[in-house]
Formats: C-alpha cells, structure tokens, sequence
C-alpha cells in the first residue's frame, strides 16, 4: 500500500515538473516573440484606438478563414477590432503571425498552455480557494451539512462559476458560459454518476431516497427555469435575483431537514434507559449520521486516518531519491535541489500573493510577503483592465498606494505572528485576504482560459460554445470524476452517499449560482433594460438530455430500492452519448435540426 502510494506521489511529481517545465517553455517562446521579434502579444491597445478602423469591425472576425496563406490572415488579425482577444495575451497573433509558417507549432504552443491553464484554475482552486472557504466554515461552526451546501459548494465549484461569469461579463460570449455550465452538469449527472453505479454495482450501496428526490427535483426545477429564460430570450435584474434564490430555497430546505433530524436524534435519546431503547437509539443515530453527511466535498471527520501510510507519504525527497534509484547522496542532494527549482514557476507566483494561515503551510516569511505584495497585483490588474478599456493607463498614485497599503500590512504582519505556528487569533482578516486573491488568482485564470477557448475555436473554425460544452466542461469536471469515483469506492456506504448527493448538489450550485451571478451582473450593466440572453439553438438539446438523464435516475433508483447497479450506470452512459453524438454532428454539419 505505502509502495503504491509514493508511486501516485511520483506521478502526480511528474505531472507537476511537466507543466512547470510547459511554462518554461511557453514564457521563454512568449518574451522571445515580444523581445527580439518586435510583436506585441500582450494586449494592451486599447478598444478606442482600434474603433478608429470602422470598416473593420462588426464583422465577428468571421473573414479569418476567406484568405489562405498566413500573412494575410496575419494582417486580419491584427486589424480587425473583433479578433482582439478579451484576455492578456493575443492568441490568433501568436497562431497566425509568429507560428504562421509552422501551423503545429502554433497548435501545440496553444494546446500546452490549454493544459497549464486548466491546471492553475484547479489547482488554484483546491490549494488556496478551498482551504480558505474551510476554515471559514470552521470559524463560523457551520454543521457539516449547511457547510457542504454553501463556501463547501462554492470551493468545490470554483472553476466553473468564474469561468461562467467571465463569459458573460468579459469575453461577450455568453453562449460558452451557458454551455460549459450545463455541459459540465450533464457530465457529472450522468457520467459520473454512471462510471460510479457500474463501479460499485457489486457492493450493493444504497442512497437515502428523501435527500436523493430532494435533490433531482430541485435541479429539475431549476433547469424548467432556466428554459423558460431561454425561451423568453431576455432577463431583467429581478428576474435573475430570483433565479439565483431558487438555490436559497434550497439551502432553506436542506437547512430544514438537517434541523428536523437533529430534533428527532436528541428525542430519541431521552429513550435510552433500557437495552431495547439502546439498540434503536443506536440505529436511528447511525441513520441519521447517513443522511447528515454533506452533500458537497469532504470534511475532516470523514477522511480516514492512516498514520502509518502518512509516514510513507511524508517521506523525504532525498530519500525517495536514494530508495528508487539507488544512487549516492550527493546526487540526490543536487538532484532534489533541481526538482524543487522546476516547480517554482507555477507554484511561487501564487504563493508570493496569497496570504495562507493553514497549520501544514505556514512560513511567516511567505505570509509577510503575501500580504506585502497582494495590493500590488490587484493594482497591476486594475491598471491592465484601464488600459484595455480606457486607453490610457490608472494613474502612478494607484501602484504608489497600493505600495503604501503592502507596506503597512506587511508590518502589522510581521509584529503578529510567530515563526512557529500560525496565528491564533483576528483568523478572519487572514482569511479573507486569502479568499480575495484567491478569488482574484482563479477569476484571472478563468478569464484567460475562456479567452484561449474562443481564439481556438476562430483557428479551428468550431463555434467557442462546442469548445465550451466538451473541453472547458470536461475539464472543469475531470477532478468530480476522479474524486468522487474514489470516495464511492473507498469510503463505504457513507462515501457513496457524499459522492452522489455531489453529483446532483453541485451541478445545481454551478447552475443557479454560477449561470445565476452571471445574469445578475449582465442585467445589472443594462438596467433598467433587460439582457438579451445568446441565441444558441443547441442549448434546448443540451438542457434536454441533462433532464432526460435525470427523470433516467429519478425512475430506476426507486425501483431499485436505491442501489447502485450497472443498469442505472449504463443507461446514463448511453444517455450522455447519444447527446454528445447529436451535439458534435450538428456542429459539424452532418446532422441539421434547425
């Protein structure tokens, strides 16, 4: 067991040392282009300046493809205001100008920092965002249950509410929040809960029926209101609050339930004098422990302690090192040293600017650091967004008070805290700190991904929405799948009910939420107008099948008293691809249904 654990460690090194070398890679190609070509492919020209090209907007840069060789489709991109991309980095002139020559060098420069986008916006997010949200929970004694539906959904739900908003907010393409939000709902609803039915078929695991239908008819509900937005093709800001307060009505109800069976758990135990009254006090306690469990993510009580393993697991480096290649300390020494040096890249930016207080991770050198540079990076970021938007760049005095405020907290941080252990007490100012550049990290991660979505899909001439639907939603779903999978498999019947309650739960969440916020921010920027909703005729099959898995689940669980079996897991399966199948010909051309 401890040979098999430090074997997933050196993968999950590799990985790790792979995509920072990506980085490497792609910021020595980045400056090399921006130093010695003379290109610019940071975008900061500004819409104001462009605009003065009148005969070359409006367009959708949509005549990309009428020209055939490089250098005018170079000279497209570079002239027309539509093919300005909405992120830092100006992707169609990296692809048409600076790899026009070489088309899979281009594609493969695109395709790496793909992955190493994905791997910051999720690991950002489960190293920074979650921890945050989970000391918040534990500060402000939320139960486990209303945790799981609130900052726990939230953590576990990150990436694909900011990339929701982003979409709307920044990119102008809504169509691919909409699809990558409802892509990745479907492929948790029905591939993960299908891979998780067939992979524990045989141990015969059982759902609690009540928090199960509470669940689907909610998501059901939901998805009827987001049709009828769909349908009516426009959302005021009223009308949004209230799509969003469908997911607090149903905090309210798992609130209520939870109240109700801790009720009934402390009446029972009046009844425990005599043996009979024991044992069903006993039964009832581990019922109600089954249900209380929370729906989204895992809390520390339900992780299993294995200290022998955590041992194994902490083993250091250079013993690892000597233990698998045999090789004289020296070496190892160096070789370590080397490693260590190749996971800076992606790993110290981030460590440098957010404040983290977690008793495993505490440096007081990092945390005066972090809270010395962080308004610093939210000054670089203001300025960035006022030269995008503005033309003319924020002030000096932001970056001279944004110093001035570093310095300041810096201080107070280092008077604090000790070297040894975190603080103990004003947590909260420490936690929001690293909730805010948390946020600010995954928000700026999210906004480029979408933006290379989009450059993408001009490239490969596939509509941004298709990419949303499938990359950014397999993507954003590819951690549902692996974690809950494993819990289902490893943490008994309890870990099934977790991993399926989430299943559901958080679809929901990023839906109401996720799409919710969105809306409330678009039609806010109109009011008192309302926002016109993007015309993607596609999201009726999507929304469609997702409610088709899900009546799928509603109806076979019951009868099968609600045990996981292959005959759910399967029929969801087929579900997910016949939808996918119908999606990618209708993209493509092969299949016309409207």
């Amino acid at each position: 067991m401890a040979d098999q654990s430090l074997s997933v460690i050196s993968n999950s090194k590799k990985l790790s040392l792979c995509l920072n070398i990506s980085f490497v890679f792609l910021l020595s190609f980045f400056l090399r282009i921006s130093i010695f070509s003379g290109q610019t492919i940071i975008t900061t020209q500004s819409l104001a300046s462009l605009s003065v090209r009148g005969n070359n907007i409006g367009d959708g840069c949509a005549g990309l493809h009428d020209y055939s060789d490089y250098k005018s489709r170079c000279k497209y991109v570079t002239t027309h205001v539509d093919c300005q991309p909405k992120g830092y980095i100006n992707y169609l002139q990296i692809f048409y100008c600076t790899c026009g020559q070489f088309p899979i060098l281009g594609h493969l420069v695109l395709l790496l920092w793909l992955v190493v986008l994905f791997y910051l916006l999720g690991n950002t997010a489960a190293n920074y965002f979650c921890s945050s949200l989970e000391s918040l929970s534990r500060i402000l004694k939320l139960p486990p249950t209303i945790a799981g539906v609130t900052l726990l959904a939230l953590g576990n739900g990150a990436s694909d509410v900011f990339s929701s908003i982003v979409s709307f907010t920044r990119s102008d393409d809504g169509d691919v929040g909409l699809n990558s939000v409802l892509g990745g709902a479907f492929f948790v609803s029905s591939i993960v809960v299908g891979v998780i039915s067939i992979l524990t078929s045989r141990k015969e695991f059982s759902v609690d029926k009540p928090s199960f239908i509470r669940d689907v008819l909610f998501f059901l509900f939901s998805l009827c209101a987001l049709i009828l937005i769909i349908v009516i093709g426009e959302i005021n800001l009223w009308a949004s609050i209230c799509f969003v307060s469908i997911y607090l009505i149903y905090v309210l109800a798992v609130s209520a339930s939870y109240i109700y069976q801790r009720n009934r758990d402390r009446k029972m135990s009046l009844f425990a004098g005599s043996p009979v009254s024991d044992s069903l006090f006993l039964h009832i306690q581990d019922d109600f422990e089954e249900r209380a469990v929370p729906l989204i993510g895992c809390v520390d009580d339900e992780k299993p302690n294995h200290p022998v393993e955590k041992n194994n697991l902490q083993e250091d480096p250079e013993q690892q090192c000597l233990r698998f290649f045999n090789l004289d300390s020296s070496f190892c020494y160096y070789f370590t040293k080397l490693l260590i040096v190749l996971e800076l890249p992606l790993y110290l930016p981030r460590r440098l600017t957010i404040p983290v207080v977690s008793e495993d991770k505490w440096s007081k050198t990092y945390a005066v650091i972090s809270v010395t540079l962080a308004p610093l990076l939210l000054a670089a970021l203001l300025n960035t967004q006022g030269e995008k938007h503005l033309g003319s760049g924020i002030s000096l005095i932001s970056y001279l008070g944004a110093a001035f405020v570093g310095i300041i907290l810096g201080n107070l941080a280092f008077l604090s805290t000790k070297t040894s252990s975190p603080p103990n007490k004003c947590l909260l100012p420490w936690l929001a700190g690293g909730f805010l550049m948390s946020v600010t990290w995954t928000y700026v991660t999210a906004e480029e991904l979408v933006s290379l979505l989009v450059s993408l899909g001009k490239v490969l001439g596939i509509s941004p929405s298709v990419l949303g639907l499938t990359v950014l939603a397999w993507g954003n779903s590819l951690g549902d799948l692996i974690a809950n999978a494993a819990m289902a498999m490893n943490g008994g019947p309890n870990g099934a009910q977790i991993a399926i309650s989430g299943c559901y739960a958080g679809p929901m969440f990023n839906t109401l939420v996720g799409l919710g916020i969105s809306l409330v921010f678009s039609s806010s920027s109109q009011y008192p107008s309302s926002y016109l909703i993007p015309k993607d005729s596609s999201l009726y099959e999507t929304v469609g099948f997702l409610m088709a898995g899900l009546l799928w689940a509603l109806v076979i669980l019951p009868r099968k008293n609600m045990k996981l079996d292959k005959f759910l897991g399967i029929g969801l399966l087929a579900i997910y691809s016949c939808f996918l199948c119908v999606r990618l010909a209708s993209a493509f051309g092969f299949l016309k249904l409207y």
